[in-house]
């Protein structure tokens, strides 16, 4: 199987059992190795008192782009730690793209940075994230069919 293969398998099974991303209307419109590409649309449900989108949503939007990003090449890995700084309100309607790189990547450890954009293509937020492969864990068994 090749990388890309690999990431788009790996997308399919993650994804699968990600009932926290499903909720939200998550979609994974692109992933390569070392990236990921996540859309959410800001519904009523996703507002906070003021009327714009509660800040943890959009963290995790970013944070489903990077788990992604960082588990694309079949190697299990989990979120060691993450900032993220909201730069402005996401609104009722809008729709977010996180997109998430692969900003260096050594041994067990990767750091990974992620932007989230409306359909204007402002920037709402930055995120980074760090992340931690679990030994020789994979996402998928390489065996199985595709």
């Amino acid at each position: 199987m090749d990388t890309q293969a690999t990431a788009e398998k790996v997308r399919d099974v993650m994804f699968a059992d990600d009932a926290a991303s499903r909720m939200l209307g998550l979609q994974i419109t692109e992933v390569s190795p070392g990236r990921a590409v996540a859309t959410m649309t800001v519904r009523p449900d996703m507002l906070n008192g003021f009327g714009i989108c509660h800040g943890g949503l959009i963290a995790t939007l970013a944070d489903s782009a990077f788990a992604f990003a960082c588990n694309s090449r079949n190697a299990m890995t989990v979120a060691s730690g993450f900032a993220i700084d909201i730069l402005k309100s996401a609104k009722l309607g809008d729709v977010l793209t996180a997109t998430a790189a692969e900003a260096s990547l050594a041994g067990r450890t990767g750091l990974y940075d992620i932007t989230v954009r409306n359909q204007e293509g402002e920037l709402i937020a930055l995120f980074r994230g760090r992340s931690y492969r679990l030994g020789e864990r994979k996402v998928f068994d390489e065996g199985m069919p595709a």
